[in-house]
């Protein structure tokens, strides 16, 4: 039994070493390769408990895959697992961003990858509707959470609510109607209002995160700055673009518009977290110090939000009110996941031009799926056999 943290430690740092290798796809991959791991695989977690997490992960600033790696290693292995997870998932990110980054600075350009990606995309779509279909299935208990799902989604996708308000608004609509039925029409109108302005005041505290006074480049400064986006940063990594264009960019001037823009493109073809650009350019500002202290700062409030919200989840679910805005909560993840997906798709199927279908990408979507759901593939492998057909590929002039 002294061995048991040891090796618990060990399979954690095993794992999330792994994920963050082949991590590719933004962090609804992430989560559906976490998910196939530790509740399929291995079951360290079912899979009402790992919606748990991920229903309370998109309530908190920071990267939500990140955090699901951070819980997962909390509950599996306790404080010291915690940090184990958390870093091994975050470690192969960041030193190939900060080898892209020194090639960068010394020659001024970026290696192209580009066939890899084209045939790892379409794999990471399907790796990510195997986990859909399984958490969909255990988070729509009820013809109630479907309708939610459904309203959260059409927020989402057409009116581009933001993904923290639909959270909120789905949460509060799940407390109402779920368990909510002795109150009032007023009460439940001012409970919804109330839900609106929450994540509304979110939102703003988010915007107004990256507020500087001083236009050098301290390495404390740099820390600061990457430290206060990490704690507000809700919306997932793609909200980071917003904060470094309006600090960096435009307010401190400390890059161009031309290196945010490698620096994002680093961040989106590297595997695992895309806060990792963070990384990139740190480096570029102030070399290796600074791209320690930027890593440190954009990562290291999930840390801290994780290890103080873990404990709270099993009283959470124990009340009957926070179960219900639980349940909904949880299914208003799924619904942002499938929008997310569908956005994802349409990205990776089609061209902008006839056919405007990628029949090629579509062929890799499909057998991936199949594998995926029929077979059980483990995503590592589809992920390295859709990089070998875009390897392919591009020898007969499909991809450039």
């Amino acid at each position: 039994m002294k061995n048991l943290p040891l090796s618990r430690l060990g399979e954690l740092a095993t794992l999330f070493l792994k994920l963050g290798v082949i991590g590719f796809g933004g962090p609804v991959a992430h989560i559906a390769m976490i998910e196939d791991e530790v509740v399929r695989r291995r079951q360290w977690l079912s899979r009402e408990h790992f919606l748990d997490l991920l229903g309370a992960t998109n309530l908190i600033p920071g990267p939500n895959s990140t955090e699901m790696a951070i819980h997962v290693g909390y509950i599996y292995a306790g404080w010291l697992g915690l940090i184990v997870s958390g870093v091994c998932f975050i470690l192969p990110a960041v030193l190939i961003t900060g080898g892209f980054a020194w090639v960068y600075v010394a020659y001024g350009t970026l290696p192209q990858i580009a066939p890899l990606l084209y045939g790892i995309k379409p794999a990471v779509l399907a790796i990510i509707l195997n986990a859909l279909w399984g958490l969909a299935k255990k988070a729509v208990k009820t013809r109630k959470l479907l309708v939610i799902a459904v309203a959260v989604a059409v927020l989402t996708l057409f009116w581009q609510v933001n993904e923290v308000i639909a959270l909120l608004i789905g949460g509060f609509l799940g407390m109402l109607w779920l368990h909510g039925g002795d109150h009032t029409p007023k009460e439940q109108a001012n409970l919804l209002i109330a839900s609106l302005t929450t994540g509304a005041t979110l939102k703003a505290t988010a915007a107004v995160a990256a507020t500087v006074t001083n236009v050098s480049v301290p390495l404390w400064q740099l820390g600061w700055f990457f430290l206060k986006v990490g704690s507000v940063l809700f919306g997932g990594g793609y909200l980071l673009v917003a904060f470094l264009q309006g600090g960096l960019v435009q307010e401190y001037g400390w890059l161009t518009q031309q290196q945010l823009l490698d620096a994002i493109a680093i961040g989106q073809f590297t595997p695992g977290p895309v806060l990792s650009t963070a990384t990139f350019i740190g480096y570029i500002l102030a070399g290796i110090p600074g791209a320690i202290v930027a890593t440190l700062g954009i990562f290291l409030p999930s840390f801290l939000f994780v290890a103080a919200l873990n404990p709270l989840i099993p009283r959470l679910r124990a009340s009957a009110w926070t179960r219900a805005f639980l349940d909904a909560v949880n299914v208003s993840a799924v619904a942002l996941m499938v929008v997310t997906t569908l956005q994802l798709g349409k990205a990776t199927l089609t061209l902008p031009q006839a056919p405007y279908v990628d029949v090629l990408a579509v062929a890799i979507a499909l057998t991936a799926a199949v594998f995926a759901l029929r077979f059980r593939i483990n995503a590592a492998w589809l992920v390295l056999g859709g990089a070998v057909i875009g390897w392919g590929a591009s020898f007969l002039g499909y991809v450039r």
